[in-house]
């Protein structure tokens, strides 16, 4: 017997994505329900070779749903998420909400799988911001190698982490230059199309903004609290797919070459580093794929132990609707939930 399975936020990007992945790996269910808010309702999505019609959160009984995949931002998470812990769902959160907090485990499968074992007091695992995401995977190895002491990334972030209205505010813009239209600006604080906005999320008092805060406080959490990090993030007039210049600095030696090898044999990394024009990963290449690329690694002759590298990632799969799913995959085959029907 499989388990019930709810995908709630199921008409966003996300949740879209997160429906793709449960039907593309054969996550073992019996039923998969699509929740969403109450303007949502009939609303059909697809799950593989079926059509679910989307169903109300705020009047869905979790009694017998084993995973909910929480892809309905933050404030919804806040409210419903620890009501459908409490109803003994496990919750798997893609949202902020709660990242830091220290009773929820902050999951990359890859990078700290173990950590799925801390669920229980409050039945909700969080799924790291999809910057963070990809950028972990990429350091855990060489941390193990090498003791990674400070990073410094750059992101160059699409505008599907933005949700639907990012996505279609550079159409708009875009189409808009080519037809000599009337350019809006609605969703982000400038135009998108043909340019860069160095600004993703509020701004903080030290003035960093919240993303840049995120990578921060989010890879010491996951990776290793005495890393040091500082990050700049910036939107880019890309549909899907994120994209870092990381800089690392090690406390042991390490070569190009050794980091290569390293990442080759990582769980979720795929190297394509050929030092040739188009030897390199680009984000359009990435859309669409589970793994995290890394390309143009090179040691940085400014430091004793420094590479550089380029790592790009689909931020709606590995980013956030891939990592979910592995979370949930991680808590089965740990065994360390049962099916609610299997149990009765």
């Amino acid at each position: 017997m499989g388990f019930k399975v709810a995908v709630a936020g199921a008409t966003g990007n996300v949740g879209r994505e997160m429906l793709n992945i449960l039907a593309e790996r054969a996550f073992p269910t019996d039923e998969v329900v699509a929740l969403a808010s109450r303007r949502s309702i009939g609303q059909e999505v697809s799950f593989g070779d079926r059509v679910l019609k989307v169903k109300d959160l705020a009047t869905f009984d979790f009694g017998d749903v084993d995973i909910c995949l929480m892809s309905a931002g933050g404030d919804v998470s806040r409210e419903w998420s620890p009501r459908i812990g409490a109803q003994g769902t496990v919750v798997i959160d893609n949202s902020s909400a709660f990242r830091m907090d220290p009773d929820v485990p902050l999951v990359v499968p890859e990078v700290n799988g173990e950590a799925v074992r801390g669920f229980g007091k409050k039945n909700i695992i969080a799924n790291p911001n999809c910057s963070t995401a990809q950028l972990v995977v990429a350091l855990k190895p060489l941390h193990d190698k090498a003791v990674i002491k400070r990073v410094v990334v750059s992101t160059y972030q699409s505008v599907s982490g933005a949700g639907k209205e990012g996505m279609d505010e550079l159409f708009e813009q875009t189409r808009a230059v080519f037809t000599a239209s009337e350019l809006k600006t609605k969703k982000f604080s400038k135009r998108i199309a043909f340019n860069l906005i160095p600004h993703i999320d509020v701004f903080m008092e030290d003035g960093f903004t919240k993303e840049e805060w995120k990578m921060v406080v989010e890879t010491k959490k996951i990776l290793d609290p005495k890393i040091k990090l500082v990050a700049t993030c910036v939107r880019v007039p890309v549909f899907v797919s994120h994209s870092e210049a990381v800089n690392i600095e090690f406390e042991n030696p390490i070569t190009a070459e050794e980091a290569r090898t390293i990442l080759r044999n990582a769980p979720g990394c795929v190297v394509i580093d050929k030092h040739e024009p188009g030897g390199y990963i680009t984000p359009h290449e990435a859309a669409g794929e589970d793994a995290t690329y890394i390309s143009r690694v090179r040691e940085d002759p400014t430091l004793d132990n420094g590479l550089a590298m380029w790592v790009v990632s689909d931020n709606l799969r590995k980013g956030a609707a891939l990592n979910a799913v592995q979370i949930a995959e991680a808590l089965i085959n740990r065994k360390l939930i049962q099916a609610k029907r299997k149990a009765a």
